[in-house]
């Protein structure tokens, strides 16, 4: 029987039929357990057959999702999870708290998927997408990665961003420390320059969009690793060592649900490679030559230009906060001392 290559928003929302809900500390969350205990993802019971079925398709074509993982980010960050041990060890939990809240509120901006217009493809692409995920992205698939990220507020029922708010308040309890914000803008800023001028703007900010979130997706699955071990070192948490453990718990489940983001992102890119774009001076343009353009310019700037600016605001931030301790100096040369190779 031949794959199913094309589906209904109704269908790529749809979840699986839980024998529990979700739900940590009291609070909602979206997903739940099946019978047997394990945690399944939200909108999922379709999703995921889909995206077997477009991947299958599109190997059958001759092409491939795209070919990346969170290992092309590997390399310098601070703090790493051996200082923000020694940070804690020190009562300095400002950092690791506020990385927590910060990516909360990073994920609740991801609601904005939900929200968006986005334009068709199908005009500027020469086969025909109704059968592939691109045909798909304004017919539920970014819809569902946006409520994902953001929840269903209006039914009480949170995404990432509250998982992430419950996971900090399970580790340090509610307010430990001021409030804070996230940078405006975390993806590659814009120059102004045309990385795709031969089809039409919204076409490359589309393009540009989905290769910045794939981006931002492997940068949050280092975090998501960090994260976790800190939570899990034995001599940290100690009177809320079982809470911990839960917040951890909690973040693993994150991780299970972006497997699908992740793995989405690189099937429309692999798609989007793989078709041929009509040009706006009426020729034709093979999509890898501009996907591929978009995306070495984006990894060039996320693997070499960005980190070690990032790395040297935040070595300042956190210097000044160590030096405002009591015993600053020796903490910060054991801060330095930490540092993974």
């Amino acid at each position: 029987m031949p794959d199913q290559l094309v589906y209904g928003q109704s269908e790529l929302l749809r979840d699986h039929e839980y024998a529990a809900p979700h739900e940590v500390a009291g609070v909602r969350m979206h997903g739940g357990y099946l019978a047997d205990g394990t945690y399944c993802p939200p909108r999922a019971l379709v999703r995921e057959r889909a995206l077997d079925a477009w991947e299958r398709a599109l190997r059958a074509r001759g092409g491939a999702p795209l070919d990346a993982d969170a290992s092309l980010l590997a390399g310098i960050r601070t703090p790493d999870p051996s200082q923000q041990r020694v940070l804690l060890r020190n009562d300095l939990g400002q950092t690791f708290w506020n990385g927590l809240t910060i990516i909360g509120k990073i994920e609740a901006r991801g609601r904005l998927l939900a929200e968006m217009e986005f334009p068709d493809l199908q005009p500027v692409i020469v086969e025909d997408i109704s059968e592939m995920a691109i045909g798909h992205l304004g017919k539920g698939l970014l819809l569902a990665h946006g409520l994902d990220e953001g929840g269903v507020p209006d039914e009480g029922i949170g995404g990432h961003d509250v998982m992430w708010f419950v996971a900090r308040d399970l580790a340090f309890g509610p307010d430990a420390y001021p409030d804070v914000e996230p940078m405006a803008n975390i993806g590659r800023p814009d120059t102004g320059e045309r990385a795709m001028p031969e089809v039409p703007q919204p076409v490359e900010g589309l393009v540009l969009f989905l290769c910045n979130l794939l981006i931002i997706e492997f940068r949050a699955e280092i975090g998501f690793a960090d994260t976790q071990a800190v939570l899990r070192t034995p001599d940290l948490f100690v009177d809320v060592r079982d809470r911990a453990e839960e917040a951890a718990q909690l973040v693993e489940r994150i991780r299970t649900d972006e497997l699908i983001h992740v793995r989405s992102l690189c099937l429309y890119l692999g798609e989007l490679r793989s078709v041929t774009f009509h040009t706006i001076d009426g020729g034709e343009i093979p999509g890898h030559v501009l996907v591929d353009r978009v995306w070495d310019g984006l990894v060039q700037w996320a693997t070499v230009d960005q980190p070690a600016a990032v790395a040297a605001q935040q070595r300042q931030v956190i210097e000044e906060r160590i030096l405002a301790h009591p015993d600053g100096e020796r903490v910060l040369a054991q801060f330095d001392a930490a540092a993974e190779a």
